[in-house]
């Protein structure tokens, strides 16, 4: 099902500013710094990749995917920007990477944070269009066209057990207990 332009603007919206904040807590806990301009930069560039792709329902690789290669372009940007600001010695120090490659330790926590986010973005897509499915069906109309079949065949047999969905397997035990010869 086609997705309208608002739901798709506030999917993106909301993709975007997961993404963002991400990248941006991740530099900051590496050592790094972010100015306001890189942070709506880095928003801006979440919202344009993810704006695209939100029409229908995306997969756990979709979802995968699209972060990291996210958070690997933010990470460019933010390195790129810091290494433009003016830096001092003991901010160079606490940077976690030198340059755009990242250290082992920051590589692993974007890593862990991608996985988490991807999946907690992916449960959030799977109940989000799973709940306009049940609403779409509770306010679907009956069929323009009558559905034409054969009639069904006539039996005559006993009438089948009415049991409630919670009993409908249950086994009764009740009655006397069974006679044991000693």
């Amino acid at each position: 099902m086609p997705a309208s332009l608002p739901f798709r603007l506030a999917r993106a919206v909301v993709f975007a500013a997961v993404c963002a904040v991400l990248g941006m807590g991740a530099h900051l806990a590496g050592g790094g710094t972010v100015a306001l301009p890189g942070a709506l930069a880095a928003f801006g560039v979440s919202l344009l990749a993810a704006l695209p792709v939100t029409g229908r329902e995306r997969s756990l690789g979709g979802i995968l995917v699209l972060l990291t290669l996210l958070q690997a372009l933010l990470h460019v940007m933010f390195s790129l920007a810091h290494e433009a600001a003016p830096v001092t010695a003991a901010v160079a120090v606490a940077h976690a990477h030198s340059g755009l490659v990242p250290g082992l330790g920051m590589l692993i926590m974007h890593g862990w944070a991608i996985g988490l986010t991807s999946v907690w973005l992916a449960r959030g897509e799977a109940a989000l269009w799973g709940l306009f499915r049940r609403v779409l069906v509770r306010l679907s109309l009956p069929p323009a066209v009558p559905v034409v079949t054969s009639p069904a065949p006539v039996r005559h047999a006993e009438p089948a057990l009415v049991r409630s969905a919670v009993l409908e397997h249950s086994v009764s035990l009740r009655g006397p207990p069974l006679f044991l010869p000693v």
